[in-house]
This record gives C-alpha cells, structure tokens and sequence, in this order.
C-alpha cells in the first residue's frame, strides 16, 4: 500500500502552521493492522532528504504530540510482521472529534 499519495499531500499543511491551533485537524490516519499503534498527522512536509516529517498524535506506548518520518512508518512491522497501512477512509477531523479522550490512548 502506498503511504502518500499527489491527493493527500496536496492537502496536508505545513509543519508549524497549525502551532496555535487548540484543537488541530488530522488530514491522514496510519496505523498498524496486528499491533495498537496509530499515527494522525495534521501536518507534514518534505525535507531536504527527500523524507517526509509529520507532526501529530501517535499512540503507542503512551500516546502523545510529536514527529514522525516517512521512512520510519515504513519500517514498522507489528508482532505478525506487517507493515503500517493507511486508513482509507479516514476523512479530516479535528483532535477533540477522532482521539476519544474519554480514556487516554483509545481512538475512534
């Protein structure tokens, strides 16, 4: 499966122009298919390294904000040794209306 596509990278924002926003949209969910980890991005670009650098929420271990590269989603494999997918149907979302905060770590 391919990670990035031209459509989703035409509307993912830059990184740091959503810095001040209280409640940031997500534009593309990954995650992996045989273990609990996501990443939501809400902005990403490319880098003189031809990588892509996102910033969003990840939950793994412990969820939290922070950056991720390209190039290390598709490195991840679960416990059965898959690799990351992206959610196809994932439509953008603000923070407070995809991450369930209800319960830190559970997402919708």
């Amino acid at each position: 499966m391919k990670l990035l596509t031209k459509a989703v990278l035409s509307k993912l924002p830059p990184l740091g122009s959503q810095s001040e926003s209280a409640d940031p949209t997500f534009w593309v969910k990954f995650f992996t298919p045989d273990s609990g980890w996501t990443w939501f991005a809400a902005e990403g670009e490319r880098e003189e390294s031809g990588d892509y650098r996102f910033w969003g929420y990840i939950i793994g271990v412990e969820p939290e904000w922070g950056t991720f590269r390209l190039s290390e989603l598709q490195s991840v494999r679960g416990h059965l040794g898959l690799p990351v997918e992206r959610y196809l149907h994932f439509s953008p979302k603000p923070f407070s209306q995809t991450v369930w905060t209800g319960r830190e770590g559970g997402s919708l």
